[in-house]
């Protein structure tokens, strides 16, 4: 049976298309309700997602209900290639791109303070790379006038050129900073798109909610071939790379922690051996973070337009320039920690790291903690009773 022999009859458009000169985030949400009354009309798509399951249990869709499903939403796309009502139809069904462009709106919406939101507009590509590079060129600029650069004697000792309580302080700070800018977001972003009855207290729906981001379980296309990546082919490739960039992270956050505690409960001062837990589980977390990265930048530049919010393409690859970078002058200090160039690489890798704080509350990262809350919302929410069916009974 064809998708159009499937499909139940679709006769006319739900919701009026918002008047010119409408907010463009108000827009964003009637397209969205637009759209999804005609899935709801059609059900082909029905088990590609948490999308479509999400949506059988409304009728109408406002804005919490648009931001809700644009985060659980992974892009994967295979509902765009498998619509019968997609462009060049007169129904323009684009539900990728549409909830894409509210995706973009959630960070704006609930980013605090408030007035930083803006940043989600310029957070792109340039601007990260400035902020990277401009922090960096402080610090070589800092330790060349004391004339602590490119000098022998210091082998691997970086507290020798930034002092460690310094370093602890300035970073922790910023990391402190950025980490409650994220969180409160996101209770913003749970109180709005959360019923009162939607209780946190569901060890079954947290655990289904972990396994999903743990295995990027909607990066599969809903069949298990994977995503469509730049046509109507299925790749696993994205879900890949995916994973190596989330677990890259994971392993080099879990290298730092580890450090910490080498630190300050073993009285165990860097620099660590090559084959020390902390420098192993850092060197595979930057080896993820090159071939992630690497992988998702190569796969974004190949994205068929059709299927994301163009205006974020330059956010998504700040990010990803950003790990990239992290990574890359990472390793190069491991490798050259023992040489002249140690201070230099160190100052360089600060750049990056510090650039990456400032930068993570108001950039691609904060999707991490959006999709990861509408995945627990989707959890919870599905072993409840449907209001549709219960309405209908």
């Amino acid at each position: 049976m064809t998708a159009y022999e499937n499909a139940a009859p679709i006769v006319a458009r739900s919701t009026p298309i918002p008047e010119a000169g409408a907010p463009e985030a108000d827009a964003n949400v009637a397209e969205v309700d637009r759209i999804l009354h005609i899935c709801n009309a059609c059900r082909y798509c029905e088990s590609y997602c948490a999308v479509f399951s999400a949506m059988t249990r409304r009728l109408d869709f406002n804005l919490a209900d648009a931001h809700y499903l644009a985060n659980l939403c992974h892009n994967c796309s295979a509902c765009l290639y498998a619509c019968q009502y997609a462009p060049p139809h007169e129904f323009g069904v684009n539900l990728p791109k549409a909830l894409a462009r509210v995706r973009r709106d959630t960070y704006i919406e609930y980013a605090f303070p408030r007035a930083f939101g803006e940043l989600y507009r310029r957070n792109g590509l340039a601007v990260a790379m400035a902020v990277s590079f401009g922090i960096a060129l402080f610090l070589i600029a800092g330790i060349a006038t004391q004339g602590r650069l490119f000098i022998p004697g210091l082998g691997a000792d970086f507290y020798a050129v930034f002092p460690h309580n310094t370093l602890a302080l300035l970073f922790g700070a910023t990391a402190a900073w950025a980490l409650i800018a994220l969180c409160v977001g996101l209770v913003r972003f749970w109180r709005q798109v959360s019923a009162p009855d939607e209780s946190l207290a569901n060890p079954a729906a947290i655990g289904e909610a972990t396994t999903s981001v743990l295995t990027l379980k909607y990066l599969d296309g809903g069949h298990g071939d994977g995503c469509n990546n730049e046509d109507d082919a299925f790749t696993l490739w994205r879900r890949r790379f995916h994973h190596l960039t989330f677990y890259g992270f994971m392993l080099c956050f879990a290298s730092t922690s580890v450090a910490t505690l080498y630190h300050y409960v073993w009285g165990l001062e860097a620099p660590y051996p090559l084959f020390s837990l902390p420098v192993v589980l850092g060197t595979l977390g930057g080896l993820g973070l090159i071939a992630g990265p690497a992988g998702l930048f190569w796969m974004n530049l190949r994205r068929n337009d059709l299927q994301i919010d163009e205006r974020q393409k330059s956010m998504d690859r700040g990010f990803i320039a950003l790990l990239f970078f992290i990574s890359l002058t990472g390793l190069a200090l491991l490798a050259l920690r023992e040489t002249v160039a140690m201070p230099f690489l160190l100052a360089l890798h600060l750049g990056f790291v510090m650039g990456f704080f400032l930068t993570i509350p108001y950039g691609k990262f904060a999707h991490g903690f959006y999709r990861t809350a509408a995945l627990l919302k989707h959890a919870i929410e599905k072993r409840m009773p449907n209001p549709i069916q219960a309405g209908s009974d």
